[in-house]
């Protein structure tokens, strides 16, 4: 049984087409591996060339599938430390319950979070709550889906000041390789997607987002092709004439290589430019 998509992953399909493998500016590692019993262990660690800032961060996952439940511990070169349990399909089926926490030692905060969610065929509700001392902010949304159509709503409500901070809307249409979506966000921004997968290698996708009383509109193109199944190009162009493009190619089973670029269109002769390298590992 499938369900419609979470409100956070309407669009992914266009968001990652036209943001993956696009990583100039960066040096990045990625590295997963599992053990036998099961652990799941994943890292992945960058560098900006402009700053020389390092970022990176540690995840580990324990599975008990017959029983639904699963650990995550996290941990970030910010001295972050994050822990996340869940259980899922248990209590109903489609039900997933899950409490996170996060720890900085250096200044002793501590912040908690439940999350609720759940999966039905027509549709897919969350709620989240977050713990702070002034009064828990709650984060709900929902879409349902019929014969291809969409339709979500997603807000938050602050508590302390007993407030709907923020209310977004979403219809759309997703059948087959073709997916279409609108959003208005808090009533003063609009923003709307296209994804179309052409033929089996050639992937289209089309973003747009305007703000009433800015100067234009913000809009990215691009397109993803698979010569062959270890070999992927993309590349897009947006309203301020930036020209990203991507060469991704799988060395040997566990090691794919990621070589990225920027061109500034409009401003070619000023430099600006960027590259990017990124490594992915999996054993």
């Amino acid at each position: 049984m499938s369900s419609p998509p979470s409100y956070a992953d309407l669009g992914k399909a266009a968001k990652d087409l036209l943001n993956k493998g696009f990583n100039y500016g960066f040096y990045k590692l990625d590295a997963k591996t599992k053990t036998s019993n099961g652990i799941d262990f994943s890292t992945n660690c960058s560098s900006n060339h402009d700053s020389g800032k390092f970022l990176g961060n540690i995840e580990t996952k324990y599975k008990w599938s017959e029983y639904g439940l699963s650990l995550t511990e996290k941990w970030n070169t910010d001295n972050t430390l994050g822990t996340e349990m869940a259980i899922e399909d248990q209590l109903i089926k489609g039900l997933k319950l899950s409490f996170d926490t996060v720890f900085t030692p250096q200044t002793g905060k501590k912040s908690g979070k439940i999350r609720t969610e759940y999966k039905h065929e027509y549709i897919h509700t969350n709620c989240d709550l977050d713990f702070d001392f002034a009064g828990p902010t709650i984060h709900s949304a929902a879409v349902f889906g019929f014969s291809g159509w969409l339709a979500g709503f997603q807000m938050l409500f602050d508590t302390s000041k007993s407030k709907l901070s923020q209310s977004n809307f979403t219809v759309g249409f997703n059948k087959d390789d073709f997916i279409l979506l609108t959003s208005v966000n808090d009533g003063s921004e609009f923003s709307g997607s296209i994804f179309q997968r052409v033929t089996d290698r050639l992937e289209t996708a089309l973003q747009v987002n305007w703000i009433p009383g800015t100067a234009g509109t913000r809009f990215a193109v691009g397109a993803k092709y698979c010569s062959d199944r270890d070999t992927t190009f993309r590349a897009k162009v947006t309203n301020v004439g930036q020209i990203g493009l991507s060469y991704q190619q799988k060395v040997r089973d566990g090691i794919t290589l990621t070589l990225s670029a920027l061109i500034e269109g409009r401003n070619f002769n000023e430099g600006g430019h960027k590259v990017g390298v990124g490594l992915e590992l999996e054993a």
